[in-house]
C-alpha cells in the first residue's frame, strides 16, 4: 500500500515539474513514506531521518518530509526538533498528498508545513501513478482506502480513516492502460480488499470485490490479477468461484490468521473463530485445488498463554501455509489493546514463541515446495536472477519464486517451467517448452 502511495506522490510531483532521482544526495526534496503498524517500522524511520540530516550540510535548502501513517500518528512530535534531535520540514498524512505542492510553497516561505486531515472521500482515483520503480511487468492498483475492522492491536483505522471504495470505472481504466503499456500482472490493493463495495450513481449496478476482480480479469486473458489483503470474515464463496473460473486470476490467497486461539482472536477483535478460519481454508482447498495460502501471525499478544501459542502452531500445521509473515506483538499507543490490555507476555517469551513459529513455517514452506518438484508451472519472467546472470526468475500463479536457466527470455515472457529442485523459499527448474 505504501509503495502504491509513493507512486501517487511521484505523479503529483512530476506534474509540478519535479523529477525523481536515484540517490538521496542528489535530491532537493526527500519524502519518507511511513508505516506505523509496528514499533520496529517507526524506529527505522526515525533512524533514517537522523541519518539524512547530514545532507543539509551540502544542501542547506533540502526539504525533508514525513508522509503516511506515521505522519498522522506522530504529527506534532515529528516537528519538535528539540524532542527528536532532527529537523523535519513537512508532515503530511495519507489523504493530503494533493496538497504537497502548496505545502512546499509554505516551506519555501520559511514555515513548517503540516496537513494530516483524514478524508471520507479521497481515493486518488483520477491520478495515474508514476511507475517509477517498476520492473515493467508488475504494477499495483489501489482500489480502496481506510479500514473499519478495528482489530484491537492495529493503528490503521486511526491513521488511514474510514473505508471508502474507489470508482470501479477508474480502476478498470487504469488496468486497461497498464495492459496496453505491456504490463502483464497487476495487484489490487486495499487494507481489506474483500470489503470493496461501490454503488454507481445510476444505482443500476453495485460492485463488490468478486465482481470487480472478474471485470479486471476480462480486460486481457494474458493479464495476471492478484490481490491483497483479504480478511477471513469476508472471504466469500463468490470470490473463490471467480478465482476458480478465471485462469488469469492467480491461485494465491493471503489470509491473515494472526492466532490459532479463539480466546486470543476474541481479544484481537478479529470477528472470526479458529473454526471459521479452518472452514474458509477447507473451502479454498475444495474450490481451488493447488492454491497457495499465505498468512500473518502475531506471537505474544496480550494475555497469550503457552496453550494459546500451541494452538497457533497446531493451526499452522493443520493448514500447511506456503508462506507467512511472522512478528512479535508490538503495542501501538492509542489502540484499544494498549488501553484495555496489559502487554504482559515477557519479551524473551515472545522471542522464543516467534522463533518456534518461524522454524515451523520454514519446514512447512520446504514441504510445500518439495511437493511442486516434477510439476510444470507457467512462470511470468520478471528479470535476471539475483544470484546469476545466466538465470532468470519469475513467479508462478501461486506467487512462488521460480529460478531457471536463461535462454534469451525477456521480462514479461511466459515460460512453462518444470521444477527440478527447491529450497524453502525458491523453486528451481528447467524450461519445459
Amino acid at each position: 500500500m505504501n509503495f502504491s502511495d509513493s507512486e501517487i506522490v511521484a505523479s503529483i510531483m512530476t506534474e509540478k515539474n519535479y523529477k525523481p532521482v536515484k540517490e538521496a544526495a542528489q535530491a532537493d526534496i526527500i519524502f519518507i513514506n511511513t508505516c506505523s503498524i509496528r514499533d520496529n517500522a517507526e524506529q527505522k524511520v526515525l533512524n533514517r531521518l537522523k541519518q539524512l540530516q547530514s545532507l543539509r550540510k551540502q544542501n542547506p535548502n533540502l526539504v525533508l518530509g514525513v508522509l503516511g501513517c506515521m505522519a498522522e500518528r506522530l504529527k506534532t512530535f515529528l516537528l519538535e526538533e528539540q524532542q527528536t534531535g532532527f529537523r523535519v520540514d513537512m508532515v503530511v498524512g495519507p489523504d493530503a498528498y494533493r496538497d504537497l505542492p502548496q505545502l512546499l510553497l509554505d516551506v519555501e516561505s520559511g514555515q513548517k508545513a503540516i496537513n494530516v486531515i483524514l478524508s471520507a472521500e479521497e481515493t486518488y482515483a483520477d491520478i495515474t501513478p508514476v511507475r517509477y520503480a517498476s520492473n515493467g511487468v508488475s504494477a499495483f492498483i489501489s482500489i480502496m482506502r481506510g479500514c473499519e475492522n478495528f482489530c484491537t492491536y492495529c493503528v490503521v483505522p486511526y491513521t488511514r480513516g474510514k473505508e471508502r471504495s474507489r470508482n470501479p470505472q477508474s480502476i478498470l481504466k487504469e488496468a486497461r492502460e497498464l495492459s496496453e503499456r505491456g504490463f502483464k500482472e497487476i495487484t489490487l490493493l486495499g487494507q481489506n480488499v474483500n470489503s470493496y463495495n461501490f454503488t454507481e450513481e445510476s444505482a443500476v449496478k453495485t460492485w463488490n470485490f468478486p465482481v470487480l476482480v472478474e471485470a479486471v480479469a476480462a480486460i486481457n486473458p494474458l493479464l495476471r490479477v492478484r490481490f491483497a489483503t483479504s480478511h477471513p470474515k469476508d472471504m466469500s464463496d463468490e470470490l473463490l468461484y471467480v478465482i476458480a473460473r478465471n485462469d488469469n486470476v492467480c491461485n494465491a490467497i493471503h489470509l491473515p490468521v494472526q492466532s490459532g486461539s479463539n480466546s486470543v482472536l476474541k481479544k484481537m477483535n478479529r470477528k472470526y473463530t479458529r473454526e471459521d478460519y479452518l472452514e474458509r481454508i477447507a473451502a479454498i482447498r475444495r474450490m481451488i485445488p493447488g492454491a497457495a495460502i499465505t498468512t500473518d501471525v502475531i506471537a505474544g499478544f496480550c494475555g497469550e498463554t503457552e496453550e494459546d501459542h500451541k494452538k497457533t502452531l497446531n493451526l499452522m500445521e493443520q493448514v500447511g501455509f506456503d508462506f507467512a509473515f511472522m512478528f512479535k506483538y508490538s503495542e501501538r499507543p492509542g489502540t484499544p489493546a494498549a488501553k484495555k490490555f496489559d502487554d504482559d507476555v515477557p519479551e524473551p517469551v515472545k522471542s522464543q514463541r516467534l522463533q518456534e513459529i518461524i522454524e515451523l513455517q520454514n519446514r512447512l514452506s520446504l514441504k510445500s515446495n518439495r511437493e511442486d518438484v516434477e510439476k510444470i508451472f507457467e512462470v511470468l519472467v520478471e528479470g535476471k536472477s539475483r544470484k546469476s546472470d545466466k538465470k532468470v526468475s519469475g513467479r508462478n500463479s501461486q506467487n512462488k519464486m521460480v529460478v531457471f536457466p536463461d535462454k534469451g527470455y525477456q521480462p514479461g515472457d511466459y515460460v512453462n517451467v518444470k521444477i527440478m529442485d527447491c529450497t524453502s523459499a525458491t523453486l528451481k527448474g528447467e524450461a519445459a517448452d
